[in-house]
């Protein structure tokens, strides 16, 4: 991708990130993207088939950039640890999700969400297949099934997490959030 291209992409995102910051997913209409980013309905398309589409890849920048951050590729930021390999991931995605990149916290309480939670779901899925992809699970049990567990709890801790308004620190939530998950880790 070129550099046009990415500037127009990124234009894209902020606009998008910018309506979302004002109104619901739903009530966002393509052409108010398109006339937030100063683009062309051609040009858009060219980049996102959709406006699910747009969404789907917000969604995968944000864990293609935890995931670099898990296998320790580059990826222009700190990267958040402290210290357990194992929590590292889920430290740093609570962390992006406290900070709201992206108005992610946004688009996970809104009444229409659940596009964004299938997007959200289905890339923790993969987050947590390369953070425990060289351990044991327990084999009693099939592994697709611990990791789409895993995801679903994770889920609903986030969850939890926003309806107490963000109390709690990423840290705090890891803790627990680990504190459940580990007795089915081996």
């Amino acid at each position: 991708m070129d550099r046009r291209q990415k500037k127009t992409r990124e234009a894209i995102f902020t606009a998008f990130v910018t309506l979302l910051s004002q109104k619901n997913y739903n009530q966002i209409s393509v052409q108010e993207i398109i006339d937030a980013a100063d683009v062309g309905r051609t040009t858009f398309y060219a980049h996102f088939e959709t406006k699910d589409f747009l969404l789907k890849e917000l969604c995968e920048e944000l864990f293609n950039h935890i995931i670099d951050s898990a296998m320790g590729l580059p990826h222009g930021h700190y990267h958040y640890s402290s210290g357990n390999a194992k929590d590292s991931v889920f430290l740093h995605l609570l962390r992006h999700l406290q900070e709201n990149d992206h108005n992610i916290l946004g688009l996970l309480s809104s009444q229409n969400n659940e596009i964004f939670l299938r997007y959200f779901k289905s890339n923790l899925k993969k987050l947590i297949l390369t953070q425990y992809e060289d351990k044991e699970l327990m084999s009693k049990l099939p592994k697709d099934y611990l990791i789409n567990h895993i995801s679903s709890s994770f889920v609903e801790t986030v969850d939890w997490w926003l309806s107490r308004k963000i109390k709690e620190s990423p840290e705090t939530i890891t803790e627990y959030f680990l504190k459940v998950i580990e007795p089915i880790l081996v």
